[in-house]
């Protein structure tokens, strides 16, 4: 392009971006659609990353999770006591003055409350061994003090303290047909485990006539390269029927179904609302060209290009479709990073709490969204300017 042409787009689109301000009414409301739209698409994807990032940080390489051998949850499993056994001597069990580090649990769901609403919720009760602990390195007590083995008493994670009814130090739990006290909170660096209430796995056997069953075994592991040969040993032991997961691995499958959901439905509703912000900028700028008629004919008259001509109006949309996507980002930062909320599990079908988590790739998606809207809609209104017949707009002198 000649240095001519570019100082004539730079000298138009100067002048058309200056006198927005004649146009301000239209302007604004383009403005406010497409920040909406941001705003909206931001907040939804948020949900769907911050239920990513709560099993990302749950899980660990050098964790295995052993389920009953088709089951692809803690729901749909079931291992007896003697299998539990056989796992903890594999040679891969991590161990310590205490034997291996393994936890052998009972997985129940529970209805609990919630405080916004008062319905009952499906929340995870979980029976765990006594090294338990252990395999959680940032598991810690926060307020009161762990459950006493053999006993009616549970811990509550500090996301289900904060999301239900009645979790709180010293409450009493009607859970089944037992009544629990809450002896504590704990807190696992954000992770699923502060989704639950837990407790002794033995007591939880005996209350919900469970026998000497479980449903998962969690093993430490000497490394996390002895994962493979961990899965070999059990494979090939003909007393056991299992299958054998990495911590992150298993909670990557997890979080696969809701994510996907979540994507979808905010990309579809991003896309309905981005026809009405199109709409809006389509106006705004069609009322653009229709005020500019004379004059884009005089320019046009003295020797500009189609080219300037297109250029000003397209840069008068997407500066919309920037300031939109701009105060979108801000919105969607400020309402929604950190909020505390809870949904369901689907593999589970228990509820999950998590925080919606605005990352700076969403805020970038939802700038390129802004961009993309104000660019169609001052696409065809500035194709109609360029084609504008220079004597049609000369009449209008």
């Amino acid at each position: 392009m000649s240095n001519n042409s570019w100082d004539q787009i730079t000298a138009i689109t100067s002048m058309n971006v200056r006198n927005m301000s004649q146009r301000a009414a239209s302007s604004i409301v383009a403005l406010i659609g497409i920040a909406g739209v941001v705003t909206v698409l931001i907040g939804v994807l948020s949900i769907a990353e911050g239920f990513k990032a709560v099993l990302e940080i749950s899980g660990s390489d050098q964790v295995a999770i052993v389920l009953r051998n088709g089951a692809t949850d803690e729901m749909g499993s079931g291992l007896q006591q003697e299998q539990t056994r056989l796992i903890a001597d594999a040679k891969q069990a991590a161990r310590d003055e205490q034997g291996p580090i393994v936890s052998p649990e009972l997985y129940v769901v529970v209805d609990v409350p919630l405080k916004s609403t008062g319905t009952a919720a499906n929340v995870p009760l979980r029976g765990v061994g006594p090294q338990a602990v252990k395999l959680r390195s940032n598991f810690k007590i926060v307020e009161g003090v762990n459950f006493t083995p053999g006993k009616f008493e549970v811990v509550v994670g500090k996301g289900a303290s904060m999301q239900f009814s009645g979790l709180t130090v010293g409450s009493q739990l009607r859970l089944g047909t037992t009544n629990w006290t809450v002896t504590g909170i704990f807190e696992d660096r954000g992770s699923v485990a502060e989704s639950e209430i837990w407790t002794d796995a033995t007591v939880l056997q005996g209350a919900y006539n469970r026998g000497t069953s479980y449903q998962s075994m969690r093993v430490k592991l000497t490394s996390p390269s002895a994962m493979q040969a961990f899965k070999d040993e059990l494979s090939t032991n003909p007393r056991l029927n299992v299958r054998v997961f990495s911590e992150k691995q298993y909670y990557a499958e997890q979080s696969k179904i809701l994510v996907t959901l979540v994507s979808t439905i905010g990309s579809a509703i991003a896309i309905l609302m981005g026809l009405g912000a199109i709409f809006a900028a389509l106006n705004t700028m069609y009322s653009a060209v229709s005020s500019r008629t004379r004059e884009i004919a005089t320019l046009r008259a003295l020797g500009f290009g189609p080219a300037p001509v297109i250029t000003s109006v397209l840069a008068e949309a997407l500066l919309i479709g920037l300031v939109g996507g701009v105060v979108g980002m801000v919105v969607s930062y400020v309402a929604f990073n950190g909020v505390r909320a809870s949904t369901m599990n689907f593999a589970t079908f228990s509820q999950l709490t998590f925080a919606f988590t605005v990352t700076p790739q969403l805020l970038v998606q939802g700038l390129v969204y802004a961009l993309i809207l104000g660019f169609i809609g001052g696409l065809l209104p500035s194709l109609r300017a360029a084609k504008l017949p220079i004597t049609t707009g000369l009449r209008e002198l």
